[in-house]
């Protein structure tokens, strides 16, 4: 079995915590996915690179409240902070904060 095989198909969160450090982008992708994922390899992988990556972790249901929390202050993808409010575990606080930057896009700017 391949190592992207074995980001999709094992149960063993030590594993996946040590592909979630690979390479590839596909496998890291895959172990974002992966429901055995463990909070601590996903709050890791909340820092990837890859946009997609994170969209993984955010819709991941082992992400921590305080992963997403870090998430939702950190990341640059609208997709993603979209994705961390339909998290279970996103806390009331962050849904307030990430709800209420929607909002703010949507004022119009003011000029001097």
């Amino acid at each position: 079995m391949n190592k992207l095989e074995l980001s999709i198909k094992t149960s063993d969160p030590e594993i996946l915590d040590e592909l979630s450090r690979d390479e590839e982008y596909c496998v890291r992708l895959n172990v974002a996915h992966n429901s055995n994922t463990s909070p601590e390899t996903l709050d890791y992988l909340s820092r990837d690179k890859d946009s997609d990556v994170r969209l993984n972790v955010a819709e991941n249901p082992n992400t921590s409240p305080e992963t997403l929390k870090q998430m939702s202050i950190v990341e640059k993808s609208d997709y993603v902070k979209n994705l961390i409010k339909t998290n279970p575990n996103c806390s009331l606080e962050t849904w307030k904060y990430l709800s209420a930057l929607e909002l703010l896009k949507t004022l119009p700017q003011v000029t001097t």
